[in-house]
């Protein structure tokens, strides 16, 4: 008869961390509840709080550990052979952005979290977050450019920015233009067509 192992300090962390991401990425950090997390984990809730401490700071960790696996998808995407005008073709495609922005995901993370103004471990999670996937994408477009697909002229940290700002203001023209479907494969394109020109 085998006996259950025990958790280390880290496995427990870890399971708890992984438990948080897929509530808050269904629920959202507001909705979501440190209860749910630990159920869906099989401990008490004071347990949560003994290895995060508050509900901000568990959200927190959620997001930086969304962050780091968005950028090293952005860095894989960097090393690869693939040309950067496939990948941000890849990047930009509405139905990507879609599932990107959709509940479960790891972009719904980091959209809540960069609507939380209020609770200052979140935002702080959600600034430097938000910088690093810059940074990635710099690098990413940086390469396009060396490489002759993008723009001899452009600015590689200008467009991460721009490209950020044009991914995270999907939600709200899916949710305002007449026909976000064609808005969006019109965006698509023509930003492909500036970084290119």
């Amino acid at each position: 008869m085998t006996g259950r192992t025990r958790m280390t300090a880290e496995e427990r962390r870890e399971s708890i961390l992984a438990a948080a991401t897929k509530v808050f990425a269904e629920t959202g950090y507001l909705r979501g509840k440190t209860s749910a997390v630990a159920r869906e984990v099989g401990v008490s809730e004071p347990v949560v709080f003994q290895n995060f401490g508050t509900k901000a700071a568990l959200f927190a960790a959620v997001v930086e550990r969304a962050a780091d696996h968005v950028c090293r998808v952005v860095e894989r995407m960097t090393d690869s052979p693939v040309p950067v005008t496939t990948l941000l073709e890849l990047i930009l495609d509405p139905d990507h952005l879609e599932r990107v922005h959709s509940a479960g995901s790891v972009g719904a993370i980091i959209a809540d979290a960069s609507s939380i103004t209020d609770v200052p471990e979140v935002e702080a999670a959600a600034r430097t977050s938000t910088r690093r996937f810059a940074t990635a994408l710099t690098a990413l477009l940086e390469r396009g450019r060396v490489a002759g697909e993008l723009r001899p002229d452009l600015d590689p940290e200008a467009a991460a920015w721009w490209l950020l700002s044009l991914v995270a203001s999907q939600r709200f023209r899916r949710a305002t233009a007449e026909d976000p479907a064609n808005v969006e494969a019109r965006l698509a394109a023509s930003t492909l067509a500036f970084l290119t020109r």
